[in-house]
């Protein structure tokens, strides 16, 4: 339940007094457990969410896109999505737009780079980079997405994965593996992906054929906070973006 006095108070403040509070409270939060961070949502964050919702100044769907584009971290997320694998670095986490109506949410995940303990073991491990690409577009003022496919790679944990990286890498796939099946309405009904255990694949595989909504509850031109809900019945995700490029 919201808190009535603190929305009250957070009315008198300035739109940017709201922003920088928003990340000040989010920061070096986002590693917590889920059902930990669905709390703080509830408690600390929603009041702010539903008044910069009431100053979003791009409330025309349509007219959101040309803000979008462009490169984005997300700093703090409910979507249990985000850590299906162990290690994710979070600051190699990218929510690439392209004004061809393709998205990408693009992750390095490390596992054992964030412990002393395991990070000698893990050195000679490769880093696993994976990419969720959607196609998106607006309609009846909403927002619609679309699976297009998943994608993986293997590499040198050692060299980051920047955002020219993630960036030409998006780019390449869809040159190379989606530009035809996509204009045609050929997109790929299963995945393939290899080095994975069942478990992850099947997660995956779930996220994959799900047809998500979503919606920006306020947008600028470098702050999105964004509601998603993967099917009807799940409780929806709240997600807190800041812009890269």
């Amino acid at each position: 339940m919201v808190n009535l006095l603190n929305s009250d108070k957070l009315s008198y403040r300035s739109t940017q007094e709201l922003k920088n509070e928003l990340l000040d409270l989010v920061k070096d939060k986002d590693t917590e457990a889920l059902k930990s961070k669905v709390l703080f949502y509830q408690n600390e964050l929603l009041a702010y969410f539903e008044e910069l919702s009431k100053r979003n100044p791009h409330p025309v769907v349509e007219n959101q896109i040309p803000i979008v584009l462009g490169v984005w971290t997300p700093v703090w997320s409910t979507i249990p999505f985000h850590d299906v694998l162990p290690g994710r670095i979070h600051s190699s986490s990218y929510q690439i737009f392209h004004a061809d109506g393709l998205y990408a949410n693009i992750a390095r995940y490390a596992p054992g780079q964030q412990s002393s303990l395991l990070k000698q073991v893990s050195a000679k491990l490769p880093a696993y980079d994976l990419m969720v690409m959607q196609k998106y577009e607006v309609k009846n003022n909403q927002w619609y997405i679309q699976n297009v496919g998943i994608f993986q790679a293997f590499r040198n944990r050692d060299i980051p994965l920047t955002i020219d990286d993630a960036d030409e890498w998006f780019t390449n796939v869809v040159n190379t593996k989606i530009k035809d099946k996509y204009q045609n309405g050929e997109l790929a009904s299963t995945l393939k992906l290899e080095n994975l255990d069942r478990t992850t694949v099947r997660k995956l595989e779930k996220t994959y054929l799900a047809t998500p909504a979503l919606e920006h509850v306020y947008v600028d031109n470098d702050l999105r906070l964004v509601k998603t809900q993967r099917e009807q019945n799940q409780r929806p995700s709240y997600t807190i973006a800041i812009r890269r490029r």
